[in-house]
């Protein structure tokens, strides 16, 4: 092993640099001027929300727009999807969600594959108030798509 194991606050610190640089560099920020399909999120637990705007092209994300405004975890969570949206289908996204979901709730490992990122997100698995806008740039992409 390399170094010695980062205790708790360092880990924490490093995660918490992580969460803000996702989160202040959300790809895809806007609004589609023809979208074929638009989802809108809001968490009212905490006032979040998130408004999505897709085209598809054989059922994958040609276009995608994303309009959020949510705390740094939820716009950390928004950057992750924005930056490998494109080209996926809804069954690629509603499985990198239910992985999302198993990583905060049922202490399920973090996501694999392409979004492997939201691994960051992991210190607000003891966070259950905060799911739910974590959660709402993936359910208003799925809307959307679902619109599409």
């Amino acid at each position: 092993m390399l170094g010695k194991a980062m205790s708790d606050s360092e880990l924490m610190q490093l995660y918490s640099r992580r969460i803000l640089a996702l989160a202040a560099d959300i790809p895809h920020l806007g609004r589609l001027p023809q979208a074929s399909g638009s989802g809108h999120k809001r968490s009212p637990q905490c006032g979040s929300s998130v408004t999505v705007d897709v085209n598809l092209v054989d059922g994958r994300i040609a276009e995608f727009a994303q309009e959020v405004r949510a705390c740094a975890l939820g716009q950390a969570s928004a950057g992750v999807l924005g930056q490998h949206v494109l080209g996926r289908s809804r069954d690629e996204i509603a499985a990198a969600r239910a992985a999302l979901i198993a990583m905060l709730k049922e202490n399920g490992p973090a996501p694999e594959g392409i979004f492997t990122e939201l691994e960051t997100l992991l210190p607000a698995r003891d966070f259950p108030n905060r799911h739910a806008s974590i959660l709402l740039a993936w359910d208003a992409t799925l809307a959307a798509i679902d619109a599409a």
